[in-house]
């Protein structure tokens, strides 16, 4: 075994891209995790974290092993930048979370909230006035998940709506669409 630690071609191609692959990996469990700590997963995010610093050690353990191989150096940041890309886009892909929107809706506001609601849509509305008088607030708390079928929706329904989205921490209570409003009751519901 002592006999591969000595090898050229493990320490020169093997060895840095085994601490490329752990850097991704750690890297990525690091993007999640704070995506869970942003979001209150207090039991998720400790155990993301635990095997994010676990690799991490491993990792930087083979780069102190040798000090003068410049090779490590670039697996090192190479698997630190590919994580972070690679993080992103898996918690893009996962959607986890709610998101809050606020709509300004001039034109025939009815229509679009009528079709939300009958899509199951738990809505707030609320008569104002804007520069150009008077308008509809429509609030709704939706997964983020749903947001290219929601804003399908509005676009399609009032494509001249002004449309701000925000992240949400938490909610408690509300009206979901019945798939949504099942599973978001069997992982937990949290308090504002």
């Amino acid at each position: 075994m002592l006999f591969l630690f000595e090898n050229p071609i493990f320490s020169l191609i093997i060895l840095p891209i085994l601490i490329f692959f752990a850097r991704v990996a750690d890297v990525t469990l690091g993007t999640l995790r704070i995506v869970f700590i942003s979001q209150g997963r207090k039991k998720l995010a400790p155990i993301v974290g635990f095997f994010e610093i676990l690799i991490w050690l491993l990792a930087i353990g083979q780069i102190f092993s040798d000090l003068t191989n410049i090779i490590y150096y670039f697996a090192y940041a190479g698997g630190f930048a590919t994580g972070n890309y690679v993080g992103l886009m898996i918690e893009n892909k996962i959607s986890l979370g709610l998101l809050n929107l606020h709509l300004i809706v001039k034109e025939n506001p009815e229509k679009l909230i009528n079709i939300l609601r009958e899509k199951g849509y738990g809505l707030t509305t609320m008569t104002a006035e804007g520069t150009k008088g008077m308008v509809k607030l429509v609030m709704l708390i939706i997964k983020r998940k749903n947001l290219p079928k929601v804003l399908s929706i509005i676009r399609k329904n009032n494509p001249k709506a002004f449309i701000s989205i925000e992240q949400v921490s938490s909610v408690d209570g509300g009206n979901f669409p019945p798939r949504e409003r099942t599973r978001w009751l069997l992982f937990k519901r949290r308090k504002v």
